[in-house]
């Protein structure tokens, strides 16, 4: 045997064995993930043995198919395992999924009432600049229902809407009951019915009251006349128009020149609920849902003192 050959089979054989351990850790490896995905493997490996590393190829085999045959026992959960796994989700389903579905609603109601407002102050924009300033609209203009009209026509010119009901009662626009205040109580009069205000619904399915109510007052339901519970601060908001600063939350103008104080806010956000849009605008939340007493210019929220909320912390969380 000359040199040349003796040098193959010195490599073929150290190599052969060094692959051979290899493989073998490889494949133990393997068993943990059934014996599909181990077959799978050693056949590729195989090809390769055979086609890229010819001189490997006894080697190669040689390792796998031992441990091929030990490894067909297949891995899998107990039907015991599998029912408790199924209800340690449920359990941590149920706690945590109220919670996300109450935060994800407080998170809609917020953009519903920031978009409704935007809306509201494009279109009196654009009214404003097409028919002059708002002072000049009610000049002539005489009775409740005929200003109701006028504020009206005007501003929903520019909003996309999908009904207008105009100052006509009962023609679906608003929903049939009387609008609830957020201590529960309802206020006089059902707004559908109303012959001194303007009613339309927008291409979104918003509800709108106008009125001249206060030199200029909107209601809007943000769940439209078919949904909700008809109450302040939960789906019913409030805006006024004012001469120098256009349509804005309920509450406003006191609130920057200091009359109304954080106090009083709170003390509306228990009752009537009037601020409650003053609220969301200023503070981008809805946390006065979660209120469960209110004392002095402190609110406690639901879960305790811990959450209680100032002025300058004005969130639950």
């Amino acid at each position: 045997m000359n040199t040349k050959s003796l040098i193959g089979r010195g490599v073929k054989s150290s190599c052969g064995h060094s692959f051979r351990l290899l493989v073998e850790g490889f494949i133990r490896t393997l068993r943990h993930y059934g014996s599909m995905a181990f077959y799978k493997v050693s056949s590729i490996l195989s090809y390769l043995g055979n086609k890229a590393l010819d001189f490997l190829s006894v080697s190669v085999l040689d390792a796998i198919v031992p441990i091929a045959k030990k490894t067909q026992k297949i891995i899998a959960f107990t039907l015991a395992e599998t029912l408790i796994v199924i209800g340690v989700i449920g359990i941590v389903s149920a706690l945590t999924l109220p919670n996300l579905n109450s935060s994800t609603g407080e998170k809609e109601k917020v953009a519903k009432v920031k978009k409704i407002y935007q809306n509201l102050q494009d279109a009196f924009g654009r009214a404003e600049a097409v028919y002059g300033p708002y002072g000049e609209w009610l000049i002539g203009v005489s009775g409740d229902q005929a200003q109701a009209k006028r504020i009206g026509e005007r501003m929903t010119e520019f909003m996309k809407l999908s009904k207008t009901c105009g100052v006509a009662a009962n023609q679906g626009c608003w929903t049939a009951t009387a609008i609830k205040c957020r201590n529960g109580r309802s206020q006089s009069g059902k707004p559908d019915e109303n012959t001194n205000s303007y009613k339309v619904i927008t291409a979104d399915g918003t509800s709108l009251i106008l009125s001249s109510f206060s030199g200029g007052s909107i209601q809007v339901d943000i769940d439209g006349p078919s949904k909700g519970p008809n109450k302040l601060g939960s789906d019913v908001f409030s805006f006024l128009i004012d001469n120098s600063l256009g349509v804005i939350p309920k509450g406003t103008s006191t609130w920057q020149n200091g009359t109304l104080t954080f106090e009083s806010l709170l003390s509306d956000l228990m009752g009537y609920g009037h601020y409650c849009t003053l609220w969301v605008v200023n503070y981008d939340n809805a946390d006065y849902l979660k209120f469960s007493s209110v004392s002095g210019s402190t609110a406690t929220c639901t879960g305790g003192t811990a959450n209680a909320v100032t002025e300058t912390h004005p969130r639950c969380k």
